[in-house]
């Protein structure tokens, strides 16, 4: 499917030359509070930079099998943790960007429909609120483009991902239950060639860094925790009625760009409000995603040292790939309160090495036990304290 000229990258207006604005009557007549339709199309769009995408070689797959199932045995010896998290057998599936972008739609679907609940929640004025004009505007401007813009933005969140991601947990959100691991070899690829980097060694420490994440997410109470944290934030929006309506007001029906530009704006649909509740919740998203980063960096580490010959170069160009967000994770942040930062790295980093610096890697192995052990805010700071209480009977 082409749909004309692509983006002018990702700083430019997503929209622009975007089939579905000729049918402005189709996009609204959608049923339920996420147009599907919209987020896949726009994704597809944004993922593939409107060009006709081909299947991955067969090659890449056997290849890159090969490889995870080394890094599989190894990580599954470094952590005692299982790498199935579905009773299977582990595998990998290369996919191309515009696949990666309708596969990640589809799982990160639970917590984008838990935000449209949650949205058309706040969209319905109170009983004493009948009079307000804000009101009243925002509840019927929300009942027609609120499954639109999320379907949109969702779309616009998915591509821009897809463009940046090498597999499914560069963004540690846990995924419907599963033991195939979705890589894009494109983005490897195009990253190796970019910092000339050897290809192998860098796809051996991506099968790394996905098992350990899959193994870590995979542990029930870990995925069930950071997924509650997650729909508790989207369920806290507020929706402050003038900031939508000035979005709105703000456009010049005389500019055909004009709605494009204010639908590609997530300040649009979430009316520019981020509730103190959501920043307590995020404060504890934070917690957690340090601890599984932190986590993660320290056993590939112990494992990518001895199996990548180049390991120090290549996280050497990581680690600055890491110090800049992409338009898809701060859309990330912003609607769904998933962000990694510099911060979370370092913060995990310190973390894990106070912890094995006082009880070892067998200490340290405890992190994933049981809900118990997860760390607190105070203790992510002071292992030491962290140390104490899971020593301390119930």
């Amino acid at each position: 499917m082409s749909f004309g000229p692509p983006p002018g990258g990702t700083g430019g207006n997503p929209f622009e030359g975007f089939p579905l604005f000729g049918d402005l009557a189709r996009m609204f007549a959608s049923q339920g509070p996420v147009n599907w339709d919209v987020a896949r199309q726009m994704g597809m769009w944004i993922a593939t930079e409107g060009k006709p995408q081909g299947n991955v070689d067969p090659i890449e797959r056997i290849r890159l099998e090969e490889l995870a199932r080394v890094a599989d045995l190894h990580i599954s010896d470094a952590t005692g943790l299982s790498t199935s998290i579905a009773g299977g057998v582990l595998s990998v599936l290369p996919v191309s960007r515009g696949d990666w972008a309708l596969h990640s739609l589809e799982s990160y679907r639970p917590v984008l429909e838990k935000l449209a609940a949650a949205l058309n929640q706040a969209d319905e004025p109170e009983a004493d609120e009948g009079d307000d004009a804000g009101a009243q505007f925002l509840g019927d401007l929300g009942k027609l483009l609120g499954p639109v813009l999320l379907g949109l933005q969702s779309g616009v969140m998915l591509g821009h991902l897809a463009r940046h991601s090498f597999g499914q947990y560069d963004l540690p959100l846990p995924r419907r239950p599963a033991d195939q691991l979705l890589i894009i070899p494109e983005n490897i690829d195009a990253f190796a060639a970019e910092w000339g980097l050897e290809q192998d060694d860098l796809r051996m420490l991506i099968c790394l860094h996905e098992i350990t994440h899959h193994a870590v997410l995979g542990r029930a109470h870990v995925r069930g925790r950071l997924l509650r944290l997650l729909e508790e934030y989207v369920g806290r929006f507020h929706v402050d009625p003038d900031a939508v309506e000035a979005s709105f007001g703000e456009i010049d029906l005389n500019d055909p760009g004009a709605l494009q530009r204010a639908l590609g704006n997530p300040e649009t649909l979430l009316g520019a409000v981020q509730t103190a509740e959501q920043q307590e919740v995020k404060a504890r998203i934070d917690v957690l995603l340090s601890a599984v980063v932190g986590y993660v960096d320290h056993v590939v580490e112990g494992v990518g040292t001895k199996l990548v010959g180049s390991y120090d170069r290549i996280m050497e160009a990581v680690r600055r790939r890491r110090a800049d967000a992409t338009d898809g994770e701060r859309f990330a942040g912003r609607l769904l309160g998933l962000e990694l930062s510099r911060r979370h790295y370092e913060r995990g980093t310190a973390f894990v090495r106070g912890v094995v610096e006082r009880a070892g890697d067998e200490g340290l192995r405890r992190l994933w036990h049981s809900d118990r052990e997860l760390p607190t805010a105070a203790e992510i700071d002071a292992p030491g304290l962290w140390l104490a209480r899971i020593d301390l009977p119930d």
